[in-house]
């Protein structure tokens, strides 16, 4: 799929956020899985080996004119290096075994230490990946570094039920949890941005779940802080927190990333009443409803359905990863839908 155009991928993305305008409108949807199986390689494979991932990268961004590659795989990157148990599979993401968290024993707080980003482990393995994506596309893509948002790391040590009741039970065990897991968060954003990442995507998938009087009482002040820290760092912010976030986007609009993923379960007519206008929406789409099991016709008007809601601030995407059995005729929808259109 040829397209010619006047900006480079990554002039795209910064012109739409500084200035609400571009040549095109940008296509930066996440694959993971679809990106392993396009290459061939089973995900434990993608996941665990930085120059698979990059491989994947590569080829999907190349095959679907997309202008970003990312190094986004799975949750367990953080936690693996905390020490936290974790199982991984052939063919599919690794995952927290929560039901042996690491923190299962509050106490044990007092014990583990801020793992190395640079010391071998998961972490490495994504800087490694960054540096090769820099290396294999200079400044010509956006380059997408990843980490976990406080509520999700803290879920991910600590087992997700287990937080939700820490949340009333002990709110002091709870502050001390969330600011030791951003500790790793910076100095793990702070590795990548050094390798080459221009852009940080956050993801905090637990925060939707808390509601709005708890996310302001415990999340929102650690992911404004990170995100402003990430920002002097000279990157840019993508925070992507999955599921209804409905009851938070005043907060998210006041957090002020560079861009926001907006999950189908989110009315885009909304999040654009609610946050500010020139804030950069990204997505909307279902991922399995619209993207999957739809039409090339149907996907390419579902995306010019959000783009009208949202306005010229935003980046054509799904509301969350492509599925990986997702008919590549429906991806290239999009790229088409961004390739006409501009914002």
């Amino acid at each position: 799929m040829s397209y010619t155009h006047g900006m480079t991928p990554r002039e795209r993305v910064v012109s739409l956020i500084r200035t609400g305008s571009a040549d095109q409108l940008p296509l930066m949807p996440i694959t993971m899985q679809f990106a392993a199986d396009l290459i061939g390689k089973p995900y434990l494979q993608y996941a665990t080996d930085y120059r698979v991932l990059v491989e994947g990268q590569l080829r999907v961004a190349d095959q679907f004119a997309f202008d970003h590659v990312s190094a986004i795989s799975d949750p367990a990157r953080e936690a693996a290096d905390y020490g936290a148990k974790i199982v991984y599979h052939d063919n599919a993401p690794p995952a927290i075994d929560e039901s042996d968290a690491l923190l299962a024993d509050k106490t044990a707080l007092l014990h583990i230490k801020h793992p190395d980003p640079l010391g071998g482990g998961r972490m490495h393995d994504r800087v490694l990946a960054i540096e090769e994506l820099s290396r294999r596309t200079g400044s010509d893509r956006i380059i997408e570094g990843w980490i976990e948002g406080p509520c999700a790391e803290a879920a991910d040590l600590r087992g997700i039920s287990t937080l939700m009741l820490d949340f009333y039970d002990d709110q002091r065990f709870v502050n001390d949890l969330l600011d030791f897991v951003m500790k790793t968060a910076m100095s793990f954003a702070r590795a990548q941005i050094d390798a080459g990442a221009n852009l940080i995507g956050i993801g905090d998938a637990a925060a939707s779940l808390i509601g709005p009087e708890l996310y302001e009482q415990y999340i929102f002040s650690r992911e404004e802080l990170l995100i402003r820290q990430i920002q002097e760092m000279g990157a840019m912010v993508r925070l992507h927190i999955c599921g209804n976030t409905t009851p938070i986007l005043e907060h998210l609009g006041r957090l002020q990333p560079d861009i926001i993923d907006v999950d189908s379960m989110v009315s885009i007519e909304t999040a654009r009443k609610i946050m500010p206008g020139s804030m950069v929406i990204l997505g909307n789409i279902d991922p399995v409803r619209t993207l999957r099991d739809g039409t090339p016709q149907s996907v390419y008007s579902a995306i010019g359905h959000c783009h009208l809601q949202a306005g010229p601030y935003y980046i054509v995407g799904a509301g969350c990863e492509i599925p990986r059995d997702t008919s590549h005729e429906n991806v290239r929808a999009l790229t088409r839908y961004a390739r006409e259109h501009k914002p």
